[in-house]
């Protein structure tokens, strides 16, 4: 016959510990989230080029100055945009390929890193 002390339940050792292996995952994803938005919003506005009629963005350039006042109204500083995207124009469109990858220091030497890589084709206005 089981006592009743074996089945009350976890002890508070093993909360503790089930507390810090919950802190650990939440610092790693408030670290690597910020990334991810800022990521979608790049990508919603390389987008908003083939949507927004009314851009008339028809060079490289005019597709460079876009992106970079997107990224100033978005507050993205810790990207260079000129190094992780680059655009050609084939067959009457833009081909964007959006390329870098970001670092977050987790623990000591530990960085946790975040990798994006996608190549957008974006219809002429």
């Amino acid at each position: 016959m089981k006592s009743a002390h074996s089945q009350k339940g976890m002890s508070i050792l093993s909360w503790l510990m089930v507390l810090a292996v919950v802190a650990f995952l939440a610092s790693a994803a408030f670290k690597v989230l910020p990334h991810y938005l800022d990521y979608m919003s790049i990508k919603k506005i390389i987008m908003s080029v083939e949507t927004e009629k009314a851009l008339q963005i028809r060079t490289v350039g005019d597709f460079y100055s876009h992106v970079d006042k997107g990224i100033q109204v978005n507050n993205i500083r810790s990207l260079n945009i000129r190094d992780a995207l680059k655009i050609k124009v084939e067959n009457n469109e833009f081909r964007a390929h959006l390329k870098y990858e970001q670092r977050e220091p987790l623990i000591e030497n530990i960085d946790l890193v975040v990798h994006f890589d996608k190549e957008f084709r974006v219809r002429m206005p």
